[in-house]
Formats: C-alpha cells, structure tokens, sequence
C-alpha cells in the first residue's frame, strides 16, 4: 500500500502503469479543486500540462490532446469517488512539496516480531484493508 504525497506527480505515476490504483491507500495533495468541475480540472490540467504558476510535471503529454486529458482526469475523477484523494488545503492547512512522493505503509516482520504494538496495528489496519477491497501484497518483505 502506498501513500502519495504531491497529486501531480502520484497522478503521473498512476497514468503511466508505475503504480496501480488499487496500491494506492490514499494520496494526501497540496491542491484545493473537484477534478469533476471543469473550470476547476482546466486550471489544473493547464498548470500541470504547461507550467505556469505549478511544476510542468504532466509536460510529456499533449495539452491539446483529449486522450491525454482524459487519462489524467479519470484517475483524479477514480481517486475521488474512493475516498482516495485527500486536499489539506481544503481545510486551511498548507503542506510543503517534499522531494519523495511515494510512502510504503507495511512493515517488515522484523519491526512487527519486536514491536506488539505496530503489530496489532498492522492486523488491524489489513483487516479495514480487506473489508474496503484493497488488494495486499502477501510477498511483501
């Protein structure tokens, strides 16, 4: 499971198969809009597409391609109907851009063997994981 910390580039990484949705527990971004307005998923698809007042980080794809703008408006369109999409902004905080973007939620069994209390966190957090259909990685090392 994963947790994204800069919607453009989590977004980014969900559009070009690096990362599968299903992997993603929820991506906590610095935006403040609904990707199902459209003056609103405009500004952000010229922003992110073409620079501007944000990092250009979806410039390998065409702004002036509707495929393109699809691909990214449907996994911010997904990410919101999950309860995927987390906006601190919303509520008036201000979170900073962090260099990493990607933060792996499971712990080693090493951590769980000398730590009960993580390791009852960890059962229950893949009980809530199974009831909500997220898919676990049982190899995980």
């Amino acid at each position: 499971m994963k947790i994204g910390l800069s919607y453009s580039r989590c977004i980014r990484d969900i559009v070009e198969g690096r990362v599968d949705m299903q992997d993603v527990l929820v991506v906590i971004a610095r935006t403040n809009f609904d990707p199902n307005n459209d003056e609103q998923w405009s500004g952000i698809w010229a922003g992110y597409c073409q620079g501007g007042m944000s990092a250009a980080e979806w410039r390998d794809y065409d702004f002036y391609n509707p495929e393109d703008e699809a691909k990214f408006r449907q996994v911010s369109i997904d990410l919101w109907e999950q309860g995927k999409f987390h906006q601190p902004r919303k509520f008036g905080a201000h979170p900073l851009r962090r260099s990493e973007y990607w933060l792996e939620t499971c712990l080693p069994d090493s951590e769980l063997e000398h730590n009960p209390a993580a390791k009852i966190a960890w059962d229950n957090f893949q009980v809530v994981a199974g009831l909500s259909n997220i898919k676990m990685d049982k190899e995980y090392q």
